[in-house]
């Protein structure tokens, strides 16, 4: 494990290390999770053999918890930023699932040394209005205060958002989480879809086959993005469907 000093107050963001060669691959991991999400399929014969940092977002997994951060999407890009600096990475790879894939657009906007090429894997594209009881980031967001959702919603997740996504969200800070669903909902400025649109590197965007949720992707194809379908999976594509994703992945890093 390796570890960057990310902020001016010290914190600090780990990552596990893959050896390779260059140009360097990132994965970063979405909403409450961790970077071993990306380990069995950042292995897969089709993807080894390049340098690969799979990271911890901060406030997530091994990574610092800072209360003095906002967690916003632009922040996370800038400490994510600042990790690919101190790692020596410039015009990377980045394979990113959901809330990462978010950050990882505002990263490219930013900070276009350090960003060649985007995988998104069912990321989030557009705001989501919060509503306490709704599904994922929307319902976090949706408590009436940071204070009401650490006094009574972290406790209650494990039920609502089920065992698997508990066991990694349960590593990060109850504060980041909440800061991040807030940050996230919100969106960036420009909007996610829009930086994807008209960023000029290659870009695919990964979808679970049949996603009813899943809009605009003729608008996007037009802009030059990669729509691709995987089959036999849901939201997370690289656990349920390691082969497919491995495959997709393999095929758009080859372009």
């Amino acid at each position: 494990m390796r570890e960057a000093v990310v902020t001016s107050g010290g914190d600090r963001m780990r990552w596990v290390e893959l050896p390779g060669e260059e140009p360097c691959r990132v994965y970063v991991h979405g909403l409450g999770g961790v970077s071993g999400m990306f380990v069995e399929a950042a292995s897969h014969p089709l993807l080894t053999g390049r340098r690969s940092l799979l990271v911890d977002l901060l406030g997530f997994g091994v990574s610092d918890r800072p209360l003095d951060f906002d967690y916003s999407l632009e922040s996370h890009a800038g400490a994510l930023a600042g990790l690919l600096r101190a790692a020596d990475v410039r015009g990377a790879e980045v394979i990113a699932h959901s809330m990462g894939g978010a950050v990882a657009l505002v990263l490219a906007e930013r900070y276009p040394d350090l960003v060649s090429r985007l995988v998104l894997v069912d990321a989030n594209l557009d705001p989501i209005t919060p509503a306490k009881g709704a599904p994922g980031s929307g319902g976090i967001a949706g408590y009436g205060s940071e204070a009401e959702f650490l006094a009574t919603g972290w406790d209650s997740l494990r039920a609502t958002v089920g065992e698997t996504w508990w066991s990694t969200m349960k590593t990060g800070g109850p504060e980041a989480l909440y800061r991040s669903a807030v940050g996230l909902t919100r969106g960036s400025e420009p909007v996610m879809r829009d930086l994807l649109r008209d960023l000029r590197i290659p870009r695919t965007y990964l979808v679970p086959e049949g996603d009813p949720y899943f809009r605009g992707g003729d608008a996007l194809v037009a802009a030059g993005v990669g729509v691709v379908a995987v089959s036999d999976c849901g939201h997370n594509i690289m656990l349920d469907n390691v082969d497919g994703f491995a495959r997709a992945t393999a095929d758009a890093l080859e372009k």
